[in-house]
């Protein structure tokens, strides 16, 4: 047993030899520390002392970090730590706990000039393989796990305090206090962002060990939290009460980075005139995500689900760029009783629907699909189905069945009203359908909408066509809309162009079409009757009329298809005339593509085909309006004109 007591005596004396040198060994540390961070950077770093005050806790003072030629980026009074002696030993200092106090981080950026870029540059000129692109999830997860790496077992800030000034923004923040005791996070803070200031409260828990953390931030003023710079950015606000985010689960394998966690946000108001005409309200909004990062891939798993209020969906949506560029959406609700469907749309962001009371239940599923190499094949399909008992028990701002009998109509022109009618028996220039000619009904019935009478409101394939035509144009060339669709927009929906407008426009033709609230020859009437068709010429009546002279039942053919031509651009209805007033020549085209889809469904005779021509004689008020030649021969028509005047579906009838 000897040689356990003469290994016990060894223990204690190399103890006692490094308590005795431990301070040497401290002060060795601090300086290879500081020439690393000089060696790296262009810098005076500088800490004015450094010693033990129990057997493994420290007190820096007077630390400092000073660009070369330029003012202070960081400095502070002083920080008591605890510091894992072992760490010491290896040359470097690990802290287990940090009592900072007085930290003032100062950043400031002047044209090209500033004192902190130079920590964003990179360690050595290898050049970099473009050839290989990026895995983005491995970079997270080293920025992850190095940041959890670091965290302390305890922390004790006392006025911390960060600013950032340039010649057009200027960032304060102020933090009274910021604690971390046993995975435990309090902090206040105060951030001012040039005008803007925000006060708010951090709470929130962290196990560096496991990957976790949670935060609940909270804003100490009635306005709440206004998040800055969306003002200037996008002309528009966005603040809420209280956020919530966590990570509860971080897996990287395979060269993938998995995390899953949540997030939520109370009290949100956004504002955007892009979106809406007002506030949106969101009362409770909430994420459960599970996303995946790799080589050429982001994921956003179906395990994830939205929740709106009182409405959930699930989500799946992933984006692969290996040799091609591949994008697929995926959503899916649960049944959902129809009142906490209507309860839970945002209010401010769908005016007609709001205050919707409804029995039964809704359930919605869409699925997209896009390859970059082969855009004419795009999928999509969307179904909301609604159960046997569901209906609507009664209505809020707005009446959906008012269109069943005779009602006000106010016609936009940019956004503004230029007129207002009735849509009913008591308007002399009101038409009954049955009245209307056959050949208009038919013909605009082919341009616009050849399934009209046969679908619930969507042309789904339609659609589809619009997306992939718009991809390949990159611009919203085509919409693809039904009948019904631009009824409902005419009728219920401000002229504004935002993006909520379609969905509003989707869920209202959804439940006239549906729920049968208005035949289908009642919804083609009042389209008839409403729609424009020239300077202040609304309604078929007016229409015929204005251009012919003539009552709704008594045009021919060609005037049916130049009426039909004109309804998708109908401020352009001069472009279609020569200054003779005859019809010009590009315009044959259009005919022999309108009549040819005629003959084919039945709607006309061979005959009748065999003597169209494009060819209409004006009367009255258009006439006086599109004829400024002098009686001479017809002059030659030298107009190009692409064919974009229709937005037929391209399909076979």
């Amino acid at each position: 047993m000897l040689w356990v007591g003469g290994l016990f005596t060894l223990f204690v004396v190399a103890v006692v030899v490094a308590f005795a040198f431990r301070s040497r060994l401290l002060n060795y540390t601090v300086q290879r520390v500081i020439s690393k961070v000089e060696n790296k950077y262009p810098v005076d770093f500088n800490i004015g002392g450094a010693e033990f005050v129990d057997w493994n806790s420290v007190v820096l003072s007077n630390i400092s970090m000073v660009p070369h030629d330029h003012k202070p980026l960081f400095r502070t009074d002083s920080v008591h730590a605890a510091v894992s002696v072992g760490s010491i030993f290896r040359g470097r200092i690990v802290f287990q706990r940090i009592d900072v106090a007085n930290a003032y981080v100062t950043a400031f950026k002047d044209g090209d000039v500033n004192n902190f870029s130079f920590l964003f540059k990179k360690e050595d000129d290898t050049p970099v393989d473009t050839t290989k692109k990026r895995n983005y999830g491995a970079l997270l997860n080293r920025l992850i796990e190095t940041a959890f790496d670091n965290v302390p077992d305890q922390v004790d800030f006392k006025n911390l305090n960060v600013s950032y000034l340039s010649t057009n923004r200027s960032i304060d923040l102020t933090m009274p206090y910021l604690t971390m005791d046993d995975g435990t996070i309090d902090t206040e803070v105060s951030v001012k962002v040039d005008s803007l200031v925000n006060n708010m409260r951090v709470t929130g828990t962290i196990d560096p060990r496991d990957y976790m953390i949670s935060a609940s931030l909270y804003g100490f003023d009635e306005r709440g939290i206004v998040v800055p710079y969306v003002k200037e950015k996008f002309d528009g606000t966005v603040a809420f009460d209280t956020v919530h985010v966590s990570l509860s689960e971080k897996d990287f394998s395979r060269d993938i980075l998995t995390v899953k966690g949540s997030a939520m946000v109370n009290g949100l108001v956004v504002n955007h005139e892009k979106l809406a005409d007002e506030d949106i309200h969101v009362k409770e909004s909430a994420l459960d995500y599970v996303i995946s990062i790799g080589p050429n891939l982001y994921v956003i798993d179906s395990l994830t689900e939205v929740r709106v209020n009182k409405a959930k969906a699930n989500i799946y949506a992933a984006y692969r760029n290996d040799e091609t560029k591949i994008y697929d959406l995926k959503v899916k609700t649960k049944s959902v009783p129809g009142n906490d469907f209507f309860s839970s749309l945002p209010t401010g962001l769908f005016e007609n629907l709001e205050g919707i009371q409804a029995e039964g239940n809704l359930k919605y599923k869409m699925s997209f699909h896009l390859n970059m190499d082969s855009v004419d094949q795009v999928r999509f399909n969307s179904d909301l189905d609604a159960s046997d008992d569901f209906r609507i028990v009664s209505y809020g701002k707005r009446n959906l069945e008012k269109i069943k009998g005779s009602f006000v109509h106010t016609a936009y022109e940019y956004g503004k009203p230029v007129r207002t009618f009735t849509v009913g028996p008591s308007n002399a220039f009101y038409t009954p359908i049955n009245e209307v000619s056959p050949y208009l009904r038919n013909a605009i019935l082919t341009a616009e909408d050849a399934y009209f009478y046969r679908h619930d409101g969507f042309h789904e394939e339609a659609f589809r066509q619009a997306i992939a035509k718009n991809i390949k144009e990159g611009e919203f060339a085509r919409g693809g809309s039904t009948i019904s669709m631009q009824l409902v927009k005419n009728v219920f929906l401000t002229r504004q162009k935002t993006v909520t407008r379609k969905v509003e426009e989707a869920i209202i033709v959804w439940l006239i079409e549906n729920l049968d609230l208005v035949s289908k020859n009642r919804l083609f009437e009042v389209y008839l009757n409403i729609i424009e068709w020239g300077p202040d010429v609304y309604g078929v009546k007016d229409a015929t009329r204005f251009y012919f002279g003539k009552q709704p039942s008594e045009l021919n053919l060609a005037e049916a298809i130049f009426l039909t031509s004109i309804i998708p651009s109908p401020k352009r209805y001069r472009s279609s005339f020569d200054s003779y007033g005859n019809l010009r020549e590009w315009k044959s085209g259009y005919y022999r593509l309108i009549g040819g889809h005629m003959l084919r469904r039945g709607l006309i005779s061979q005959a009748e085909y065999d003597n169209l021509y494009p060819n209409v004689q004006l009367y009255g008020r258009a006439r006086d309006l599109i004829v400024t030649a002098p009686d001479a021969a017809p002059e030659e028509d030298t107009t190009e004109f692409e064919l974009k005047t229709i937005d037929l579906f391209d399909y076979d009838f």
